[in-house]
């Protein structure tokens, strides 16, 4: 690769303070950060949510809100000097040398224009092309970005798509022009691995042969010690360790850097156990008599705080040895089948996986476990006993109260599914009065507290509102919500999928922990491998709606049967690139 003296992008002492009206001086997000990207060099910059890594990366494009003040030494695109450049100056660099692609491609995209439209305008808006050109290019484009027939995804509207097309939309809009530099925040956490891998390959490629420069921001230590050239790790607003991705990654100065390269699932090759180094043994057979039980592990911190309520609500939970059993699932939309005779066994206390591409119907079938959506044919059973699945029986509000209780939903963005008019005390005692559960209003107040003790919250979060929270807090509001109800099964849609890696490690063990504490049962859906590896027992690969292997996560991962599985595990990135923690 050959990477050329002059920076496509050179961001000198940059800080950045967001104005505050009515709650005293400003905050300081960014202090004295600098970097550089040349043609043909991948840069990425990691680090905890708040660290400001995406606030540098909007306030190098000029994106920032009006609240933000921006002070730089040098804020450079293509060596011009764009800091006191205007919108309509800065519009002939944004799209045709400058590439963006958003976070949240729920915010992002225009919700009432089809996506496939808003891809070719951005071709119109710097081509002098025609309608038709533009649109034969934004198919091409929305190919590129690894989206299979695109003609048919070209005249849908976002609400049509998955997060993971979405994401996709957006990286294709990016591409439109064919920019010299790509910069892209958290642009592949909504993919599967496989897609991933795609898209990073293409972006690889045009390095190559085009010298597109990639400054990347991810949370994905895999993917940033695959592909990059440099590496940049900010903390608190500062860079504090920059440098080859290969010298950080084998020696790293910073105590910060070791713990995030330790906190990376690709770090990791066994499952994660309780702090007390014993897991309560999984039922396999008929459940043995009281006496005969195992004594339990000693808790750690938090599963002992998890245990404090929870064993009010939900005692003797492994009495079968499939909690959950799924027959001939099917489900069709327009004629495809999102869920082809899908089959499944849960074991009680068990941690099952549900893994596969994005449309493989990993979503659909959790939504049919849940009661948010009906099958159109097969049977399911909780617990030994019969559970509705089909016409308007099988939605959750049509059945029995107590089942309700013993499933619970974890969505993967919780900011969408928390209220955000209600505090977090309001938010988790719901399922209190709701359920019936506690009637008196000052010991379910008692009980939240209680609750958000469980998942490592202080009592000062009740009063607070999600809008209030990070992304890692609020996930764990979420799930102190779904343990209000005292459920025997949680199903946990890719819930882990957008925190970053610390985040993501501490959610993690907080399951372990409160799995360990009270043989919670958990389906969990999602497109990491690394995560799967780390907290499940077993695991079911689904491809096009069908279950084309199911297993032990060692059987299936050492030994794979289908070459389906072995393409998936041959693209988890950072497999090789990340030291194994000690």
């Amino acid at each position: 690769m050959t990477v050329h003296d002059q920076p496509l992008l050179r961001v000198a002492d940059l800080a950045v303070e967001y104005a505050t009206p009515g709650r005293g001086a400003p905050v300081r997000a960014v202090s004295g950060v600098s970097l550089t990207v040349r043609p043909g060099e991948f840069v990425s910059v990691v680090g905890e949510s708040g660290s400001g890594k995406s606030t540098t990366v909007h306030a190098a494009l000029r994106l920032l809100p009006g609240n933000a003040t921006v002070r730089a030494r040098a804020l450079e695109l293509g060596g011009a000097e764009i800091s006191g450049w205007g919108d309509r100056r800065l519009s002939t660099l944004r799209g045709p040398f400058a590439g963006f692609v958003p976070q949240d491609p729920g915010t992002s995209l225009n919700p009432v224009k089809r996506v496939g439209v808003q891809v070719a305008e951005a071709i119109r808006l710097h081509r002098k092309v025609s309608a038709a050109e533009a649109r034969r290019i934004a198919l091409a484009k929305l190919e590129l970005a690894g989206l299979r027939e695109p003609e048919q995804i070209y005249p849908r509207y976002q609400h049509e798509l998955s997060g993971g097309m979405k994401q996709r939309v957006l990286i294709a809009i990016a591409l439109a022009n064919d920019p010299k530099l790509l910069v892209a925040d958290e642009p592949t956490s909504a993919l599967d691995v496989t897609v991933q891998k795609r898209i990073l390959d293409h972006l690889s490629a045009l390095r190559g042969e085009l010298g597109l420069g990639v400054l990347l921001v991810t949370h994905d230590l895999g993917v940033a010690a695959e592909r990059s050239d440099r590496l940049i790790v900010m903390q608190r607003g500062r860079v504090v360790e920059e440098g080859p991705v290969r010298d950080i990654l084998a020696a790293p100065r910073e105590e910060y850097t070791r713990a995030l390269i330790a906190a990376a699932p690709a770090a990791h090759r066994g499952r994660l156990e309780p702090e007390g180094g014993r897991r309560p043994a999984l039922v396999t057979g008929a459940p043995e008599p009281a006496a005969a039980a195992p004594e339990p592990s000693p808790p750690s911190a938090e599963g002992h705080r998890a245990a404090a309520w929870l064993a009010k609500a939900s005692a003797g939970q492994q009495g079968s040895t499939s909690l959950l059993e799924a027959r001939g699932l099917t489900k069709a939309y327009g004629g495809v089948r999102a869920a082809d005779e899908v089959a499944l066994s849960v074991r009680a206390g068990s941690t099952h996986a549900l893994v596969g591409e994005s449309g493989a119907g990993k979503s659909t079938v959790a939504r049919i476990v849940v009661g948010h959506g009906t099958a159109d044919s097969g049977e399911l059973r909780f617990d030994g006993a019969p559970v509705p699945i089909t016409g308007r029986a099988g939605l959750a509000r049509r059945r029995p109260r107590d089942l309700r209780r013993e499933i619970q939903f974890v969505h993967q963005n919780p900011f969408g599914s928390l209220d955000p008019g209600y505090t977090v005390e309001r938010i988790v005692s719901e399922p209190l009065q709701a359920f019936g559960i506690e009637s008196d209003r000052r010991r379910r107040r008692e009980r939240a507290a209680e609750l958000l003790d469980a998942v490592a919250l202080e009592p000062e979060h009740l009063r607070r509102r999600p809008a209030e929270l990070s992304g890692g807090q609020r996930q764990r509001v979420a799930l102190a919500r779904a343990l209000a109800a005292g459920p025997k099964l949680l199903v946990l849609d890719e819930a882990v999928s957008a925190l970053d890696v610390s985040v993501q490690a501490q959610i993690l063990r907080l399951l372990v922990e409160l799995q360990a504490a009270q043989g919670l049962t958990y389906l969990f859906i999602t497109h990491d491998l690394g995560v799967v590896r780390l907290i499940a027992d077993d695991v079911s690969v689904l491809r096009a709606g069908r279950v084309v292997e199911s297993g032990t996560v060692a059987g299936v991962f050492e030994r794979p049967e289908q070459e389906y599985t072995r393409t998936l595990l041959a693209a988890v990135p950072g497999e090789r690139a990340v030291p194994i923690a000690v």
